[in-house]
């Protein structure tokens, strides 16, 4: 994983600007060359440092506007069976192994409270799954954003 630079960082708070900004205007905006604009992005898809264009929808308008944090103890036994079983639910968005009390940290998103209920109980059905703790989010106070680091790489 080669770490970003200032013209990445660049390029990327560009196309935050204007998603849908081609190569060429990209280049004209910073004062870069196209090949070098063009080239930029294409290693830094290849290098995985870009998400994919799905992650950028926010689940309430597909229907789901409850996200809740669920942490999970599952058993040691066979943990990359369970987290692949925990991975095929469509309502998991994210899921990361922890420190502390539980397992993985799970982030899911529902239709409502009643829904998100039905989706606990898929995941503590799932193999290996010993107990969950859930949280709900009220409200998003900061969205998920790299804006801001991104531009500190730019000074």
């Amino acid at each position: 994983m080669r770490p970003l630079d200032r013209t990445d960082a660049r390029i990327l708070l560009a196309l935050d600007d204007d998603p849908a900004a081609t190569v060429v205007a990209l280049a004209e905006r910073l004062g870069l060359a196209r090949n070098t604009v063009h080239a930029r992005l294409r290693r830094l898809e290849a290098d995985g440092a870009l998400a994919p264009p799905s992650v950028r929808v926010r689940p309430g308008h597909a229907g789901l506007p409850v996200l809740a944090f669920l942490t999970l103890a599952i058993s040691q036994g066979d943990a990359d069976a369970t987290i692949a079983e925990i991975s095929a639910v469509p309502e998991v968005c994210e899921m990361h192994a922890i420190t502390g009390d539980g397992d993985l940290h799970v982030r899911v998103v529902a239709a409502d409270n009643a829904d998100l209920h039905r989706v606990t109980g898929v995941l503590l059905g799932c193999t290996g799954v010993v107990r969950s703790s859930t949280v709900i989010s009220m409200v998003e106070v900061v969205p998920l954003r790299t804006a801001p680091v991104l531009a500190a790489l730019t000074r």
